[in-house]
């Protein structure tokens, strides 16, 4: 089973419905990005054999991340979408991380976590601690080791509630 035990939530009233829209499809080792001239999704990478995304893959549209790119999000859900499929969503949390790129360059990456509002499997799930340990550490696993594929060192540095994933998203949008 996806999650633990249900734990009582007192952020639950905070919680509300957010759109994403995704970019790549759990299960692919395609990597799309929205092309924002065009309006369409490009294939951006290719990882390595073996290597897939766990779950969706999108972005909160009309946001700027510190990368200067829409603010990225994983989504939990039962079973793949596809790219550009708009979801309804409700944020759990995030994974703080800090990142040097090929330059030496550090700055902060955090990833936003949310569920499918549709979602059957994670039905219950309103914050990021009642997650099953194991599948939170895998999903850690896949953002470090898929930025080491493109030379790009990755340090998790913590990880937050839903209300510290709200005001994360809140300070993205410009």
């Amino acid at each position: 089973m996806a999650t633990k035990k249900k734990q009582k939530n007192s952020n639950a009233s905070e919680s509300r419905s957010v759109q994403v829209v995704v970019e790549t499809p759990g299960g692919s080792r395609n990597k799309y990005k929205l092309d924002e001239e065009t309006g369409r999704m490009m294939l951006s990478k290719v990882m390595p054999e073996g290597m897939v995304f766990p779950y969706d893959f999108g972005f909160f549209p009309g946001t700027k991340g510190e990368d200067g790119d829409p603010f990225d999000v994983l989504i939990l859900g039962d079973a793949p979408t596809f790219s550009g499929c708009q979801i309804d969503c409700r944020l759990i949390g995030l994974i703080r991380a800090e990142q040097k790129d090929a330059a030496g360059k550090q700055k902060r990456n955090d990833r936003l976590v949310a569920v499918a509002q549709a979602s059957v499997l994670f039905a219950s799930v309103n914050e990021l601690t009642e997650i099953e340990p194991m599948l939170l550490k895998q999903v850690e696993d896949f953002f470090v080791n898929y930025q080491k594929v493109r030379d790009v060192e990755v340090k998790l540095i913590g990880r937050g509630d839903s209300h510290e994933a709200r005001e994360k998203l809140g300070e993205s949008i410009p």
